[in-house]
């Protein structure tokens, strides 16, 4: 019993070790941005970068009625946010702050757009960020080699 406690405590030191955690965030961060990387795909006009389709402008004023802003607020900020944020969280440039915003995103939809959506779909996106933010990219990260710079 004692070699397997051994065997356990050294594999879950190892796990919790810089590596393995930053492969883990890696993964995250491409998890993440990949959902809203989509959705922000789908709000702008095929073939083009950011035009932005009258379809989304329809949807905002007609489906999406709970949103706090004006449609012609919040069309182009969703949009956008769901483009730059995804590359930053990717990139693992400046992870906590885009994590979070999409992490307020996130609770944005919740209580505005798709309340009924907590336990399918926005527990998973709110888990993600939030560990984004409080563990940052890791080491596969724009941010750490920005870090690691600093300190030389």
């Amino acid at each position: 019993m004692q070699t397997v406690l051994s065997l356990y405590e050294r594999l879950t030191a190892w796990i919790s070790s810089r590596l393995p955690e930053s492969l883990a965030l890696l993964v995250t961060r491409v998890a993440l941005a990949g959902i809203f990387w989509r959705s922000g795909r789908t709000k702008v006009e095929e073939g083009t970068s950011l035009t932005i389709s009258d379809t989304t402008y329809f949807l905002f004023e007609h489906e999406y009625t709970g949103l706090p802003l004006p449609v012609d607020l919040a069309v182009p900020l969703a949009t956008y946010a769901e483009h730059a944020f995804p590359i930053l969280l990717v990139a693992g440039l400046f992870t906590r702050f885009a994590a979070l915003s999409l992490l307020i995103m996130t609770l944005v939809i919740q209580f505005f757009v798709y309340p009924d959506a907590w336990w399918a779909t926005h527990i998973l996106w709110v888990a993600m960020a939030a560990i984004l933010v409080s563990r940052g990219g890791g080491l596969f990260s724009l941010d750490a080699l920005l870090a690691s710079r600093r300190t030389q």
